[in-house]
Parts: C-alpha cells; structure tokens; sequence
C-alpha cells in the first residue's frame, strides 16, 4: 500500500504542473512586469512601493548592523540636496496652504458687520450678543460672504469658551477678539516657520532678527526708525525673546514658546497708530519702543569710558548711579560674564549681549527667567540655597551705601529676620529659588540685597503708596 499510494501521488504531480510553468502564467508576469499593461497612476504606485520596500530593507538592515540601540538622531539634508530641495518644496506648500485658510483683513472686517448685524442688544447692559441659533445664523452668513475658511470658528466648542448670561449668550466682542488673536498668531507662526531654514521648530538669533525686521513696516510706532538704527534694534529686540524663551542659553528659542509668551504681546502693542497715544512711561517700559531701544544703547555707550565696546567692573559700578553693592557686581562677572580669549583677571569684561541680559534681569526681577539669573549671583558658594550667613555678607554692603547716604542706622539681623518672614521658606535654615518664586516677594528681596535704592524703595512702601494715591484722588 504504501508503494502504491506513493506512486499515486507521483502520477499526480506529474499530471498537474508548477504556476510557474504555465505558458500564460509567464505571459501574464512578463506583461505586468514590464508596466507596459498599466496606466500611469498604477505605475507610480508600482514605483512608489518599490522605493518604500527599498527604504524599509535599508532600515531593516540598519537596524540590524546597530543592534538593539534605537537610532536618536537623523542627519539634516545637506544644503542643496535633492531631499533638502524636496523638503524646501513641502515646506512652502505647506505654509502657501496655511496662508491661503487664514482670514484677511477685509474677511475680518465683514464678520464683524455680519455678527453686529444679526446680534441682540442687551436690555440691562446694552452690551452686543448672541445665542446658540444666532451663533449658527452668522456662522452660514459669514459662511455665504466670506467662505468655508470662517468656519472653523463657528463650532460648538469655540461657543462654549465663552462665558455666557442666564439666557445662554454670549457677547459678539470677546469673540471677535478671539477671531483677530487667533489669526494674528496663526500668520506671525507662518512667517517664524518660512524662516526656519532647518525647520527643527525653533529659531537663532539672526532668525528672529529677521523676522522682527520684517515687521518694522508694519508697527506704527516703528515706521519711522532711521535705517541706520535697524540692525541695532533688531539685535536688541530679539534678544529678549532669547533671555524669556530659551533659559539654558542653546542659541535657538521654541517658535511654539515664542508664540505663548508675553514678548511678543508686548511687541504688538506697536501697532498704536502713533506713541501719543501712548504716555512717556509706557513707552519706556515697553522693552520694543523705539525710546526704549535708544535709551539702552545710549546707557552702555555713557558707561563705556574707554570706548572698547565692553564693560569693566569699575565701568558697570555707576549703572543706576551706583547704587549697586560691589559684590554684587563681583557675583554678575563670575556667573554671567565669559572670561576673554587672553586669559587672566582683568581680561574679562561684559560685551553687549551680556549687558542686555544684565538688564533685563534688573527690569524683570519678578520673573522667573529674571530671578533666576539673580539668584546665581546671590548664591555666594553655588550651593543652590542661601544661608543666613549669605544674607548677612549680602546686605553688609547694602548697609554700607545706606549709612553713607545719610539714612538712619539699622540692624542687619532684623533686616535678615524681615527677609525670613517674607519668604517663609520651606526649610527654615536655607532660602532657595523655589522658595524665592513661590512667596511672589522674591523680585523684592533680590532688590534689597544688592541695590541700596531697591532697600530704600521697600523701606519706605507705604509712603510711597500713599503718594501714588493721592495723584489719583485729585483727578
């Protein structure tokens, strides 16, 4: 039986022959696979499958030469590339896409008339607003007007961020402001992208020097900037999107960080047809005005006495008039200013960038970025906490330049103790930065230890509470 069951399954075989050599089987490989039977479409997908089973054989054997460690890092395209053509190429399709979906001026200016035109005027407040079914009306109106790019806009969610009345409305206004916030930050991350040139998400300094050139034209406060001051303003204004968005100092800011932070409000606020209408005391606080920019270039070139281009310690001492301690500027060389390519003591000394850094912290001592930068100065030792050894040495020179100036003779340690009781710190023998941010006083307890007008300043608050009060009952 088992000869003959063999024989059986011998006779079998030879009675029904291979796929492969059947004649039309072979016909019918040898026109598919010579493309000649298939349509254009159908062999760019034939080639497209080609090419991706190519990369993934590449990776696969990649991956095998590496062993079981994942690869973490991938080349950039070298510069004229095909790939590095090829992203250029999706890059500015992308954006030119983008571009095209975002509300123009003249768009905006129609929702406004179509959301006024088809709202209900408050009884009590007179305030403009709308329910559900008139959000829905003006969402097919504006839809009809301006096109499907408006859309988006109109969906239940965005209606449910607004706070609403006991009847269920809203008011038309916050939701225009929303319209304009949204489209300005979806166009100010279209151009920061367009000038991405490894498109990683982030932006250099000269970057976003570019970007906020091209924005002068188009600030109020800013069109009439003398040319030759341009490359100066860029300089400054980028680099307090550099100080607030990238802390660790790795030359490159997050154009996502760069969007959320305050840096760039500020900047918009030069939109104001003119700086009338702003007074002399904003435009000085705003870091962006042109007064601003002017006042920090001419404050370096006055304590510049050699005219080297750099500070010395003894040139810094007379910023604000001298009113900051010796040690404190000692600490700021050590922690914050590089030391020069000859080497030795006195070669260092504090270039531009570091001096805008300087005074940025000053200026922003409530911040955390601000007082980060002025904790390192007062942590003597670089321990990463104070002691109460720290604040003695600290404030002695306070002391010093307030008894010079005439002032009342005080106790350090009760000074030390008040400082104790406003920070109320975690560990009751060390004060750390955390500690410093999270009693919301720690701007004003780095002032009273290294400048004698920021003591004088906390000394004297209540007085000076009450005379910014009394301007105020006159008006």
């Amino acid at each position: 039986m088992y000869s003959g069951s063999s024989d059986g399954e011998a006779s079998a075989q030879r009675k029904i022959p291979s796929a492969s050599s059947m004649l039309w089987v072979r016909n019918l490989r040898r026109y598919i696979g010579s493309g000649a039977g298939l349509g254009s479409e159908a062999l760019m997908e034939l080639e497209t499958k080609r090419i991706l089973l190519d990369i993934f054989k590449e990776k696969q054997q990649k991956s095998a030469e590496a062993g079981t460690i994942p690869s973490f890092y991938k080349k950039k395209p070298e510069e004229g590339s095909i790939s590095h053509r090829v992203q250029r190429l999706a890059k500015y399709r992308f954006l030119k896409k983008q571009s095209d979906l975002l509300l123009n001026a003249d768009d905006l200016d129609a929702m406004w008339v179509c959301l006024r035109e088809n709202c209900v005027i408050d009884d009590a407040t007179g305030a403009e607003k709308m329910n559900y079914e008139d959000f829905c009306h003006i969402a097919s109106v504006c839809t009809e007007q301006i096109g499907l790019k408006c859309r988006r806009f109109f969906s239940p969610s965005n209606f449910m961020k607004f706070e609403k009345d006991e009847s269920g409305r809203i008011s038309i206004l916050p939701f225009y402001l929303y319209v304009m916030r949204t489209v300005s930050l979806t166009q100010a991350r279209i151009d920061m992208s367009e000038l991405d040139e490894d498109s990683d998400g982030f932006l250099q300094p000269h970057e976003m020097e570019s970007y906020i050139r091209g924005l002068i034209p188009n600030l109020a406060q800013l069109r009439d900037m003398p040319a030759a001051f341009v490359q100066m303003y860029c300089r400054i204004a980028a680099h307090k999107f550099f100080f607030f968005c990238d802390p660790h100092k790795r030359g490159k800011a997050c154009i996502k960080k760069v969007l959320l932070s305050n840096c760039l409000q500020e900047l918009m606020e030069l939109h104001q047809e003119s700086e009338e209408e702003a007074t002399d005391t904003e435009q000085a606080e705003n870091w962006f005005s042109l007064t601003s920019a002017q006042r920090i270039c001419d404050m370096f070139l006055a304590l510049d006495k050699d005219m080297n281009g750099t500070l010395s310690k003894l040139e810094l001492r007379d910023y604000a008039d001298g009113t900051l301690t010796d040690i404190f500027i000692e600490r700021v060389f050590d922690e914050h200013v590089r030391r020069g390519k000859s080497g030795g003591g006195n070669a260092r000394e504090m270039d531009f960038e570091s001096f805008l850094d300087f005074v940025l912290a000053l200026e922003n001592k409530d911040t955390p970025e601000g007082l980060t930068y002025l904790f390192r100065c007062l942590d003597l030792h670089g321990r990463g906490f104070l002691t109460t050894a720290d604040i003695h040495t600290l404030f002695r020179d306070v002391h010093q330049k307030w008894i010079e100036g005439g002032n009342y003779e005080l106790c350090i340690e009760d000074v030390r103790d008040e400082i104790w009781d406003m920070v109320k710190p975690a560990d009751p023998l060390t004060i750390t930065l955390a500690d410093l941010l999270a009693c919301k006083q720690g701007g004003t307890v780095a002032s009273m230890l290294i400048d004698v007008r920021g003591f004088w300043a906390h000394d004297n608050r209540e007085n000076l509470l009450q005379e910014e009060e009394e301007p105020e009952e006159e008006q």
